[in-house]
């Protein structure tokens, strides 16, 4: 680890970074050049003290996750992510096409949307790398998963939970649709990515549905569509969903809109307002 360096490293690009860049309201009086220690630790989920203590050049290793964690707080592109990794002393992530590191184009967007606009960033493995407030009220928090189960293609088959969002009418269509997807992102799949084909024989496996659709032969990509989603107090609300790609095309950003003047508008800017709170239905 090169304390040194990386407390420099640390400092010079929380300075390059103004708070408007990271979706935080900058003061009159700020005085700070940059984002302040205690703004790039929370936005890296870590105490103070421990950002403060890297950049005065005492603290221990940080783990590949706080490492990660730091890289997104601090909006670095992939090649200075890929030194900030080397100047902690772990191996840089694997330049292949999939990767936890969400697109710093994409989360600028993210950030800079209305409060009332659901938006999400997802990998070609449907995996959720990043949600705004609005998105997690009206969806659940889908960056708690782990495992294969990180993915949403593989949840849609395993999980009856995860079909809860949608009316059970809509359920054959999303079945077709996950199948199709996963099938393009299996195609794209490099032999240092062996995820996709793992989530392919499982499901294989464990799911009769799966294999009837998999049989289709349906490849596809298509994100921008119309759909219903079932809140548990608020009950339906349709959206259509349109996409933005990272350059990569191995990341989206998916901004789910409801057409102005209906209950469903409605509904959204409710949610904006009480959150994650629980409603009575």
């Amino acid at each position: 680890m090169k304390k040194k360096e990386l407390a420099e490293f640390l400092r010079r690009r929380r300075e390059a970074l103004r708070p408007r860049d990271v979706g935080l309201v900058e003061g009159p009086r700020r005085r700070t050049r940059g984002l302040r220690r205690e703004e790039v630790a929370q936005l890296a989920g870590m105490s103070t003290d421990y950002y403060a203590r890297l950049e005065q050049q005492r603290a221990p290793q940080p783990s590949v996750q706080i490492t990660a964690a730091l890289a997104r707080a601090l909006r670095l592109t992939p090649d200075e992510r890929d030194h900030l990794f080397t100047l902690i002393g772990h191996n840089a992530p694997v330049r292949f096409q999939r990767s936890e590191h969400v697109s710093p184009a994409l989360l600028r967007v993210l950030e800079r949307l209305n409060d009332d606009t659901p938006a999400i960033v997802l990998t070609d493995m449907a995996d959720t790398l990043a949600m705004n407030p609005i998105a997690t009220a009206l969806l659940g928090d889908q960056t708690r998963h782990t495992g294969l189960a990180r993915s949403a293609y593989y949840r849609w088959f395993t999980d009856p939970a995860d079909r809860l969002v949608y009316p059970e009418e809509d359920h054959p269509r999303h079945s077709r649709t996950q199948a199709a997807r996963l099938r393009a992102a299996l195609a794209a799949a490099t032999g240092s990515d062996p995820r996709a084909a793992r989530i392919v024989a499982e499901l294989r496996e464990r799911s009769p549905e799966f294999v009837r659709v998999w049989e289709l032969q349906e490849v596809a990509q298509r994100y921008g569509e119309s759909k219903t989603i079932l809140h548990p107090a608020l009950g339906r609300i349709d959206v259509d969903a349109q996409v933005l790609f990272a350059e990569n095309r191995a990341q989206t950003l998916v901004v789910m809109t409801a057409r102005p003047g209906t209950e469903s508008q409605g509904k959204l800017e409710l949610l904006s307002v009480i959150g994650q709170q629980q409603l009575t239905p």
